[in-house]
């Protein structure tokens, strides 16, 4: 078993917050385990509680369409969120919860390795951008650590505002350029809310 095997198993039994009790299944997430691309979602839905997988609803399809569109697919990328238990109703994730569920954020990506860390939403793009609004700095990367972190909407919002279709299209139409250039990209300090948050 690899370590990242390990780890789902690890997530599959975890009790560290409440969302365990509703759980049908954890979602740890999948793909190629040293992947250049990591997508990080915000949490399960109803279709990834039942499956254990993450983006396999609508939002997933939606997803599977942009890969398609840079010539990718999930078997090229890896695709986690920042919680692993669907939250009751959908509703957004807890503080608590992400709090819980950070270790295991972490560790995938410090075992993956990827050059580039794709935030899909405003809670996942808080690990990097902490206090920012997503409609003002979708698309513009920050490189901290050696990882490239690259805000984008999630998927669902532009399946729920059709306005937001083409800025998501374009912005992820950018993904090959920001991997050609990786090592061009300047490394940012990381602001101090962040390490007064501990994301990283």
């Amino acid at each position: 078993m690899s370590e990242l095997e390990a780890l789902a198993a690890e997530i599959a039994e975890c009790t560290r917050c409440l969302l365990h009790r509703g759980r049908t299944k954890a979602v740890p997430g999948e793909g190629l385990p040293d992947a250049d691309i990591m997508f990080v979602g915000e949490a399960p839905g109803f279709h990834e509680d039942q499956q254990g997988r993450p983006f396999v609803g609508a939002a997933g399809n939606f997803l599977d369409e942009l890969l398609e569109m840079i010539g990718l697919g999930r078997q090229d990328v890896y695709i986690a969120n920042v919680i692993k238990c669907r939250p009751p109703g959908n509703r957004d994730p807890l503080p608590e919860e992400i709090e819980a569920c950070k270790p295991f954020l972490d560790r995938q990506i410090e075992l993956i390795k990827p050059e580039l860390v794709v935030t899909l939403g405003r809670f996942s793009m808080a690990r990097a951008f902490p206090k920012a609004r997503i409609s003002r700095i979708h698309g513009q990367p920050r490189k901290i650590g050696g990882v490239i972190y690259y805000p984008m909407y999630h998927p669902a919002a532009a399946l729920h505002q059709p306005s937001l279709r083409r800025t998501v299209e374009e912005d992820m139409l950018q993904i090959p350029e920001l991997i050609r250039q990786a090592a061009q990209i300047a490394e940012s300090e990381l602001p101090p809310e962040a390490e007064q948050l501990k994301l990283f």
